[in-house]
């Protein structure tokens, strides 16, 4: 049994793999020394564990866990089952890593474009020959939300909706299809720029924001919720047989 860490800039996802196959995910605000007790008194059976932290300190988090099992912490000497062709690997997102394992796994000798809607939104490419390129980042729903209210003397800060009105008839609705329906045409623009450079693309989304854009996004768009932990597991595996 396995145990991946996903710390982001919002919640840790804490997620457990049996066999390759998720069978529970955890969310916290942040992760304390007794809930690692606990999580680890349920599941006595994790052996393995990697960590994947843009917040929480990894060292921390990392401290916890080693006196129960195996601990990866994942940072650019990493060993990949992709390529990493990216000019600074040392700054490279690790959840953009994760991200990129997991889907080029989903989409097999293809190139594939994975979007992951999160606190930022981001746009990576592996092409064919299983190597990751790097992409985009751009501001994601609450940020445009925030922004939109902080930067401005008499916009309301609205909490985001799935269902947007174009055009919008008044101030909540003019907000809230210029965000929504922004990153929707966003998403469009970069799944038509790359399936020009890559006609065989695969387009993978996810994230704790894609329930806005999944259905309104042209077919052949794969949602997969959990790709970070996904493509952590994966790692975590590719490790194991090093």
């Amino acid at each position: 049994m396995n145990l991946v860490i996903d710390s982001g800039n919002t919640f840790t996802k804490i997620t457990l793999f049996n066999n390759g196959n998720a069978i529970e995910t955890l969310t916290y605000n942040k992760v304390s020394s007794l809930d690692i007790n606990s999580l680890f008194k349920s599941y006595p059976k994790i052996s393995n564990c990697i960590i994947c932290s843009v917040s929480q300190s990894e060292k921390e988090l990392e401290e916890m866990i080693r006196k129960y099992c195996k601990v990866i912490v994942l940072d650019s000497n990493t060993p990949l089952p992709i390529i990493n062709k990216y000019k600074t690997p040392e700054t490279i997102g690790k959840d953009r890593l994760a991200a990129a394992v997991g889907a080029k796994s989903f989409a097999g000798d293809a190139p594939v474009l994975v979007i992951d809607a999160g606190s930022c939104i981001t746009y990576d490419i592996v092409n064919q020959s299983n190597e990751f390129l790097g992409g985009s980042i751009s501001p994601g729903v609450n940020m445009r939300l925030k922004s939109l209210h902080t930067f401005t003397q008499k916009l309301p800060l609205l909490e985001p909706t799935e269902n947007i009105v174009l055009p919008g008839s008044d101030t909540k609705e003019s907000i809230m299809s210029g965000v929504i329906a922004g990153i929707q045409f966003e998403m469009e623009g970069f799944i038509n720029y790359y399936s020009i450079q890559y006609p065989d693309l695969k387009c993978v989304l996810s994230g704790g924001d894609m329930k806005y854009f999944d259905k309104k996004l042209k077919n052949g768009i794969f949602a997969i919720p959990n790709i970070v932990a996904e493509g952590l597991q994966l790692i975590l595996h590719f490790n194991a047989k090093q």
